[in-house]
C-alpha cells in the first residue's frame, strides 16, 4: 500500500510513546508512577465546566465561524493585554483546535518549501515535525545546562542563512523550564529585526511562572517586534483544559486571514462548545490558576531538591511550566540483569520496567543525556516516584 513519503519518514511523537505505554501498563493492573505527561492533574474547574453546560443548554452545539467565536476572540484580546499590555484586535485572532494546531497553521502560512525554521534544542518533539510537514527545513541551535538551555544572540546570528524565515521560541520552555528574561529577549529581538524574520512566539505556559520572576511577552518588548510576532497561547495547561482543544494565535492581521483561510478548508471551526467554556475560563474569577500555579510552584521545589540528593543527578530549577530537565549521563554505560544504558532512551525504558515510573529521555527533545520529568501530579506521585527511581538507579552498575 502506498503512503506518502513525509508520512512514512515521520516518527510518532516521542512524548506520547512514552505516556502511552505508561497507560498501557496502568490497563494491565501495573502501578505507574507517570512523570511524563504534560498534562495538569487538575480537573477543569467548575465554573468552566458549567459554562459549556450552558453553552449546550442553550442550543450553541452547530458550527461557528471558522476563526472561532468573535466574543472568544474579543476575550483573547482583552486577555492578552491585561496580562502583556499588547492590543490585538478581533481580526488579529484565531481560535483553533489546540495549541499544536494554531503551530500547524502558523507554519502552513508563513512558510514555503525549503525555507528554513531555527529551533533551539531542547525542543518541544513537535517543532521539528511540524517544519517538516510543510515542507520546511528545521535547523537547530544546541543550548547546555550552563545557559539555562538559552540561546544567545550571537548563536542566532550564525544560524541565518538567506533560507531563514522565522524562529521558534518556547517561552516558558518546554522541557527544560526555563524562562528568557526581557533583557535576553530584546538582545534576540535585535537580530531579528536585523534580518526581517519571523518569532513564533509560544507562550502556552506563560502563566505558569515561579518566583516572583518578571515575565515578558515577546510581543510586549516593541511595535517593530509585535508586527513579526506570531503568538501562540491557549487554555491547556493554565486552566487543565488540555482534552478542550482550545489553542489561540495572535498576530498581523493578514498572517490571522490566511490562517482562516486554510483553517476553513481543513476543520471548519473549533468545537463551539469548548470556545464558550474558554471564555470562562479566561474572562472569569482567575483565582483557580493562581491556586494551581501556587501548587505547581511547591511540587517544582520537592521535586528540585529531591534529584539532586540522589547520586550521579543534576538538575537545575525551572522559573516556569512544570518539568525540570536534569541530567542523569552518568549513569550511561551502565547495566542491571543484562540490560545496559547506553542513552536516555534505554534508560526511560529501564526506569518504566524495573521501576515503573514514566519518564521521557531527553534524546526526542534534541538532548541526550537529560530527561524531562514532570510534576504536573501529586506530591504523593512525586515522591513515590523519586523513591522507585533511585532504588532502580542503585541497582546499576
Amino acid at each position: 500500500m502506498y503512503i506518502a513519503t513525509k508520512v512514512k519518514t515521520m516518527e510518532f511523537s516521542g512524548t506520547m510513546q512514552i505516556s502511552g505505554k505508561a497507560k498501557e501498563l496502568k490497563a494491565q493492573g501495573i502501578n505507574v508512577i507517570d512523570l511524563s505527561v504534560g498534562e495538569p492533574d487538575f480537573p477543569t474547574p467548575q465554573r468552566i465546566k458549567d459554562a459549556a453546560i450552558k453553552a449546550m443548554e442553550d442550543g450553541h452545539t452547530g458550527y461557528t465561524m471558522a476563526a472561532g467565536i468573535v466574543p472568544l476572540r474579543k476575550a483573547v484580546g482583552k486577555w492578552i493585554k491585561d496580562f502583556s499590555g499588547v492590543e490585538y484586535a478581533v481580526n488579529e485572532i484565531i481560535v483553533s483546535n489546540g495549541a499544536k494546531h494554531s503551530l500547524y497553521n502558523t507554519l502552513q502560512t508563513i512558510i514555503d518549501v525549503g525555507e528554513e525554521v531555527i529551533i533551539p534544542a531542547p525542543y518541544w518533539v513537535t517543532y521539528p515535525a511540524l517544519v517538516k510537514i510543510v515542507d520546511g527545513i528545521p535547523v537547530y541551535i544546541d543550548t547546555t545546562s550552563e545557559s539555562d538551555f538559552k540561546i544567545t544572540p550571537e548563536q542566532l546570528k550564525a544560524a541565518i542563512t538567506d533560507k531563514t524565515r522565522a524562529l521558534i521560541l518556547c517561552n516558558p520552555s518546554n522541557p527544560t523550564g526555563s524562562v528568557y528574561s526581557k533583557s535576553e529577549l530584546e538582545a534576540i529581538g535585535k537580530i531579528v529585526l536585523e534580518n526581517d524574520l519571523y518569532v513564533i512566539s509560544d507562550e502556552i505556559y506563560s502563566r505558569l511562572v515561579y518566583d516572583d520572576f518578571e515575565y515578558a511577552s515577546f510581543p510586549s518588548l516593541s511595535p517593530e517586534l509585535k508586527k513579526k510576532t506570531i503568538l501562540i497561547e491557549g487554555v491547556s495547561k493554565s486552566y487543565s483544559m488540555t482534552g478542550w482543544r482550545i489553542g489561540f494565535t495572535a498576530a498581523d492581521k493578514e498572517l490571522i486571514s490566511g490562517m482562516g483561510k486554510l483553517q476553513s478548508q481543513m476543520t471548519s471551526n473549533p468545537c463551539s462548545i469548548s470556545q464558550y467554556a474558554a471564555i470562562e475560563a479566561i474572562s472569569g474569577l482567575q483565582s483557580d490558576v493562581e491556586e494551581m500555579r501556587k501548587t505547581f510552584s511547591g511540587r517544582r521545589e520537592y521535586l528540585f531538591n529531591a534529584l539532586n540528593k540522589i547520586d550521579g543527578v543534576k538538575a537545575e530549577n525551572a522559573k516556569g511550566a512544570f518539568y525540570l530537565f536534569p541530567d542523569f549521563s552518568s549513569y550511561f554505560g551502565k547495566s542491571n540483569a543484562g540490560t545496559k544504558i547506553e542513552g536516555s532512551m534505554d534508560l526511560a525504558m529501564y526506569l518504566i520496567a524495573e521501576a515503573q515510573v514514566a519518564t521521557v529521555p531527553g534524546s526526542v527533545f534534541g538532548a541526550e543525556g537529560f530527561m524531562r520529568i514532570a510534576y504536573a501530579t501529586s506530591m504523593e506521585n512525586l515522591e513515590e516516584g523519586i523513591k522507585r527511581i533511585k532504588e532502580a538507579l542503585n541497582k546499576l552498575s
